[in-house]
Protein backbone atom coordinates (compact mmCIF):
# COMPACT_ATOMS: atom_id res chain seq x y z
CA UNK A 1 0.00 0.00 0.00
CA UNK A 2 1.26 3.39 -0.47
CA UNK A 3 -0.40 4.99 2.33
CA UNK A 4 2.23 8.00 3.53
CA UNK A 5 2.12 8.75 7.43
CA UNK A 6 0.18 12.12 6.63
CA UNK A 7 -1.92 10.74 4.88
CA UNK A 8 -2.95 8.26 7.50
CA UNK A 9 -3.01 10.72 10.16
CA UNK A 10 -5.46 13.23 7.59
CA UNK A 11 -7.52 10.12 7.46
CA UNK A 12 -7.84 9.78 11.11
CA UNK A 13 -9.04 13.06 11.93
CA UNK A 14 -11.16 13.34 9.28
CA UNK A 15 -13.42 10.37 9.88
CA UNK A 16 -13.97 11.56 13.53
CA UNK A 17 -14.93 15.05 12.76
CA UNK A 18 -16.78 14.59 9.05
CA UNK A 19 -19.05 12.36 7.71
CA UNK A 20 -17.08 11.51 4.71
CA UNK A 21 -13.94 10.86 3.05
CA UNK A 22 -12.14 13.16 0.38
CA UNK A 23 -9.64 11.03 -1.79
CA UNK A 24 -7.30 12.89 -4.20
CA UNK A 25 -6.36 10.24 -6.92
CA UNK A 26 -3.48 12.47 -8.67
CA UNK A 27 0.07 11.54 -7.99
CA UNK A 28 1.90 12.48 -4.86
CA UNK A 29 4.08 15.27 -6.71
CA UNK A 30 0.36 16.38 -7.93
CA UNK A 31 -1.05 15.90 -4.67
CA UNK A 32 2.06 18.30 -2.80
CA UNK A 33 1.30 20.75 -5.12
CA UNK A 34 -1.77 21.40 -4.10
CA UNK A 35 -5.47 19.72 -2.76
CA UNK A 36 -8.69 19.90 -1.31
CA UNK A 37 -8.30 20.60 2.51
CA UNK A 38 -8.42 17.61 4.84
CA UNK A 39 -8.16 15.08 1.24
CA UNK A 40 -5.99 11.74 1.95
CA UNK A 41 -3.85 11.41 -1.33
CA UNK A 42 -4.33 7.83 -2.99
CA UNK A 43 -3.42 7.18 -6.52
CA UNK A 44 -5.97 5.72 -8.55
CA UNK A 45 -4.08 2.62 -9.47
CA UNK A 46 -4.05 1.92 -5.89
CA UNK A 47 -7.75 3.01 -5.00
CA UNK A 48 -8.39 -1.05 -4.17
CA UNK A 49 -5.92 -0.96 -1.50
CA UNK A 50 -8.48 0.58 0.94
CA UNK A 51 -11.15 -1.80 0.47
CA UNK A 52 -10.47 -3.62 4.29
CA UNK A 53 -9.56 0.43 5.23
CA UNK A 54 -13.55 1.92 4.87
CA UNK A 55 -17.18 0.68 5.63
CA UNK A 56 -18.76 0.01 1.75
CA UNK A 57 -21.42 2.67 2.83
CA UNK A 58 -18.48 4.75 4.08
CA UNK A 59 -19.48 8.38 1.76
CA UNK A 60 -16.64 8.55 -0.51
CA UNK A 61 -15.55 11.72 -2.52
CA UNK A 62 -12.96 11.36 -5.21
CA UNK A 63 -11.47 13.95 -7.51
CA UNK A 64 -8.06 14.04 -9.74
CA UNK A 65 -6.95 16.77 -12.23
CA UNK A 66 -10.35 16.59 -14.62
CA UNK A 67 -12.52 13.73 -13.43
CA UNK A 68 -10.88 11.49 -15.39
CA UNK A 69 -8.65 9.28 -12.94
CA UNK A 70 -11.31 9.69 -10.25
CA UNK A 71 -14.03 8.32 -12.54
CA UNK A 72 -11.95 4.88 -13.00
CA UNK A 73 -11.55 5.42 -9.40
CA UNK A 74 -14.93 5.31 -8.96
CA UNK A 75 -15.84 2.51 -10.94
CA UNK A 76 -13.01 0.22 -9.20
CA UNK A 77 -14.94 0.98 -5.80
CA UNK A 78 -18.36 0.35 -7.00
CA UNK A 79 -16.71 -2.93 -8.61
CA UNK A 80 -15.60 -3.63 -4.64
CA UNK A 81 -19.03 -3.11 -3.26
CA UNK A 82 -18.76 0.64 -1.98
CA UNK A 83 -22.02 2.01 -2.36
CA UNK A 84 -21.89 5.59 -1.48
CA UNK A 85 -18.90 6.76 -3.95
CA UNK A 86 -19.05 10.53 -6.01
CA UNK A 87 -16.67 11.50 -8.50
CA UNK A 88 -16.15 15.61 -7.76
CA UNK A 89 -13.69 15.89 -10.69
CA UNK A 90 -11.24 17.96 -10.55
CA UNK A 91 -9.01 19.63 -7.84
CA UNK A 92 -11.18 22.98 -8.25
CA UNK A 93 -14.48 21.18 -8.50
CA UNK A 94 -14.21 19.69 -5.30
CA UNK A 95 -12.70 22.61 -3.40
CA UNK A 96 -16.44 24.17 -4.59
CA UNK A 97 -18.67 21.38 -3.65
CA UNK A 98 -17.28 20.49 -0.43
CA UNK A 99 -16.57 24.10 0.55
CA UNK A 100 -13.25 23.41 1.09
CA UNK A 101 -9.82 25.32 0.79
CA UNK A 102 -7.51 24.16 -1.57
CA UNK A 103 -4.00 23.75 0.84
CA UNK A 104 -0.78 25.18 -1.32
Amino acid sequence: MKYHLLSFLIFSLVSITEDYIVIDVRTVSEFKNGYVQDAINIEWQDISSIRDEFEKNQKIFLYCRSGNRSGKANDILIKLGFKNVENLGSLEDASKYLKKKIIK
